[in-house]
């Protein structure tokens, strides 16, 4: 059975994810498969608007499949990992630029790479069971493949908290952070794609979409902001009594590594000045680069995917030990070895 299902129906292009059996995670291959696709599509006048969608309910893609990844870096091979991101993140600002509508319907779980094939589209769809987020800072990396913009452009100081924290957006809170557009019950989505196979006209996702539900994070923004915009972020949060909301973000914030939290709220800062997708990417690269070979990359996955012990050995033991020289160090440009895209 193919990862990846490409074809061309009615008036759309059709993409569909199709490994359902592993959360449909983003192989290599597929990254490839995708950007050949798009470069393809977008000068073929029979095809008026692109669909990306996934086989199961669970997830529409919950992140890369980085087996590989740790494989080649844990025995000191970083080129792998290097080209990996080189190659994916330039299919991700082919998206984010694609000149033709692109819908995305995302059900369940969508994360890391999830997003970067879906979050940059014209058209974002979620349902009842979406589950969006950045979860990066867990396993030693920081929110990639454009994610960086999104966070940085979500209201307030909302970004720095889900890049750091890697909370999860439901249907509401996506719309609310700018990471989708449109409300539509999963059991409409059949009967939305037969209309944009037998129409190609992407307004049709404009009059499916219903009353999103409320969002959380808009309610949290005020408490979010006054600790997210602050200096000193873990001063703020002791200083807010035993507040549960208040004690459950430290904790989440002294799991994630370290060094990661520290260049994440570092680069969103730096990225909320940039409008185009390829300085954000390429701000995002100097980091992963250096991840595996600087970083707590291959023990980020040790501990949560191949010993499954949750319980890293991060080169950092507290948040208060990463200074800005450490975080410095991690963004610092890579000059001949800076991302081309």
């Amino acid at each position: 059975m193919a990862d990846i299902l490409i074809r061309k129906s009615g008036h759309i292009g059709h993409i569909t994810l199709n490994r359902p059996q592993a959360l449909n995670a983003l192989t290599y291959q597929m990254c490839l498969d995708i950007e050949a696709t798009l470069d393809e599509w977008a000068t073929d006048d029979s095809v008026k608007m692109v669909l990306i969608d996934a086989a199961g309910e669970k997830a529409f893609c919950a992140g890369g499949d980085i087996q590989q990844m740790y494989d080649t870096a844990a025995a000191g091979d970083f080129d792998y990992g290097r080209r990996f991101w080189t190659d994916e993140y330039r299919m991700n600002a082919k998206l984010a630029n694609f000149p033709k509508p692109f819908v995305a319907l995302m059900q369940g779980f969508t994360m890391g790479g999830g997003v970067g094939i879906s979050c940059h589209g014209s058209h974002r769809v979620v349902c009842e069971n979406s589950q969006i987020a950045m979860p990066e800072c867990g396993i030693g990396l920081v929110p990639d493949v454009g994610g960086s913009l999104l966070l940085a452009r979500a209201p307030g100081r909302i970004g720095e908290y889900l890049g750091t924290t890697a909370s999860r957006m439901d249907a509401g809170d996506a719309i609310f952070a700018g990471f989708a557009d449109y409300f539509i019950p999963f059991k409409d989505w059949p009967a939305l794609t037969k209309t944009l196979i037998k129409t190609g006209d992407w307004q049709a996702v404009d009059r499916a979409a219903q009353k999103a539900p409320t969002s959380k994070l808009a309610a949290m923004q005020p408490q979010i902001d006054g600790c997210f915009a602050a200096i000193g972020i873990l001063g703020v949060l002791n200083g807010m009594d035993s507040s549960d909301w208040a004690q459950k973000t430290e904790k989440t914030l002294r799991r994630n590594a370290p060094l990661s939290v520290g260049c994440t709220l570092e680069m969103v800062r730096r990225v909320r000045g940039f409008t185009r997708i390829e300085d954000a990417l390429n701000m995002e690269y100097r980091f992963t680069y250096r991840s595996a070979s600087d970083g707590d990359f291959v023990e980020g996955i040790r501990a949560a995917i191949i010993d499954k012990d949750r319980n890293p050995q991060w080169k950092h033991k507290r948040l208060e030990d990463v200074n800005p020289m450490h975080v410095s160090k991690m963004l610092t440009p890579l000059g001949e070895a800076a991302l081309k895209l």
